[in-house]
């Protein structure tokens, strides 16, 4: 039998190891999966590598993270907000190191991942300081900038619904980047607020299926079974 649940957010991140490249799915607040943060603090490991497509938000989730000194790197799109000042100070102190990469970019190096592509051509960067260094290409008359797929070992996902095979749908903006972060990680762990029988799900609303999915967490504590 298929049972991917995980009896608690600590136990679904009780593998991550030091130095792991973790990917965190959310926009700002929105989709932020701040149970499994919270896990992966209490759990100690450090040195990592954060995909994201903020720095951290006030006090909680990847902010709190940043907070610990857990992270060595962070990729993405908008670390500049008003209220990232954990990045923001260790940025300046020389205690965490900033690859940017714009929010279509970002998105587009995870979808490669997912699909399996080698690199793609993007016409986002060219001409600017983002695309020194890499590869340039005419393509129609345009000029394009190579990029490569950004894969990691886990991806910590927040999700609507979910059941034992893995199986989510997601709530409205929550949805944001998890799908195709779950397609691009060695191992994906989704917290949900609801662990449903199988069956329950219509499947012409599940968006990310179970096969990319390893582990679920429902941490709003509700779990049905599947009698």
């Amino acid at each position: 039998m298929i049972d991917k649940t995980a009896a608690s957010a600590e136990a679904a991140v009780a593998d991550i190891f030091e130095g792991a490249s973790i990917m965190i799915g959310g926009f700002g607040l929105a989709g932020m999966p701040s149970r499994l943060i919270d896990a992966l603090i209490a759990r100690g490991a450090g040195g990592l590598t954060i995909i994201n497509n903020n720095a951290g938000n006030g006090e909680t989730g990847l902010a709190a993270l940043i907070k610990a000194g857990r992270v060595r790197k962070i990729i993405c799109s908008f670390p500049r907000q008003t209220d990232s000042h954990h990045f923001d100070a260790r940025y300046r102190a020389g205690e965490i190191e900033l690859e940017l990469a714009p929010q279509g970019n970002l998105a587009a190096r995870i979808q490669a991942a997912g699909a399996g592509l080698g690199a793609i051509f993007t016409p986002t960067g060219n001409g600017t300081l983002l695309a020194e260094g890499k590869e340039t290409r005419e393509i129609a008359g345009r000029q394009y900038v190579l990029e490569y797929p950004i894969r990691a070992d886990f991806a910590l996902i927040k999700a609507h619904k979910g059941d034992r095979w893995g199986n989510l749908t997601y709530r409205k903006s929550a949805r944001n980047f998890g799908p195709i972060m779950a397609m691009a990680a060695t191992c994906t762990i989704a917290e949900v607020s609801e662990i449903v029988p199988l069956g329950a799900l219509d499947p012409e609303i599940v968006v990310t299926p179970g096969i990319f999915v390893q582990r679920i967490v429902a941490v709003g504590g509700v779990q049905r079974d599947d009698a």
